[in-house]
């Protein structure tokens, strides 16, 4: 059983290896937006605190995500959220 720091390193590189086609930056900036909007503010700070002891277990892109979110949220990235007027069409994967 991973103890709870290896898993949030698990999680945040599981994450970046998703994002990994986009250039370095772009996949970065995903990351790090995906853990602004879905991680609780618990699990961020420990995954901050865990890039200050080591970090050394994070892929490159997840530290650099960690580390944008140290100087504030980047844009959100995800266009797939965005969702149509009501007689709109064509910007949400959601039906």
């Amino acid at each position: 059983m991973m103890n709870p720091a290896d898993r949030l390193v698990y999680m945040a590189n599981q994450i970046a290896r998703n994002f990994g086609a986009l250039h370095q930056r772009r996949a970065s900036e995903a990351v790090a937006d995906h853990i602004r909007m879905y991680w609780d503010p618990r699990m961020r700070g420990q995954i901050d605190a865990l890039l200050d002891e080591d970090g050394s277990q994070l892929s490159e892109v997840a530290r650099s995500a960690i580390e944008m979110l140290r100087h504030g949220a980047p844009a959100h990235q995800t266009g797939g959220t965005t969702f149509n007027a009501v007689d709109e069409a064509g910007r949400s994967d959601a039906g």
